[in-house]
């Protein structure tokens, strides 16, 4: 298979980060996860772009499954100052910010991370100390124009709720794809 090398030297700093931190993956070996890379361009080309937007990307396992997930200490920062979703985008008539969370991720080809797997992240590592980051409503909460979001203070890791339209410059997203 033929590889450019921006997924070669990609493919290179991939190694790098799974090898410092091996605690996000035991008893993984990396050339089955370089394996699966190499035939599966197409999701190699998506964990490029999370890398390409501040996302850090690394091997994490949620239910004895693997994804690559962000693992930038704080949420990526090219995926900032973002509502959440494509309707809030749309009721905003004053100050919109330049996208949503949703929109984003599926563009990217990623989901926003669920509560389990923010919380599952956090035993990992100490992440979004000075930010926070939207995660996945549940239907009914996102019904009623509400959102969640979680950041992590005071050596405990906290849910929040803000509007849906809400955005700030310190809040993102952080996002996964199976592998």
């Amino acid at each position: 298979m033929n590889m450019t090398q921006q997924q070669t030297a990609f493919l290179e700093v991939l190694q790098l980060r799974f090898a410092q931190n091996t605690n996000r993956h035991p008893d993984i070996d990396w050339s089955e996860v370089e394996q699966k890379l190499m035939t599966s361009p197409e999701k190699l080309a998506i964990i490029l772009e999370m890398e390409i937007s501040g996302g850090e990307p690394d091997l994490v396992c949620f239910d004895k499954k693997w994804f690559y997930v962000d693992c930038a200490t704080e949420s990526p920062t090219g995926r900032r100052s973002l509502c959440y979703d494509a309707i809030a985008l749309d009721e905003r008539k004053e100050h919109k910010p330049t996208g949503s969370a949703q929109e984003t991720a599926h563009k990217m080809g990623i989901e926003l991370l669920n509560e389990t797997q923010y919380r599952t992240l956090q035993t990992l590592g100490e992440f979004d100390m000075k930010t926070s980051s939207w995660i996945l409503t549940p239907e009914n909460i996102r019904q009623l124009g509400g959102a969640l979001f979680c950041d992590r203070r005071y050596d405990a890791v906290f849910v929040y709720h803000n509007g849906a339209s809400s955005y700030y410059a310190a809040r993102g997203f952080r996002g996964c794809i199976q592998l």
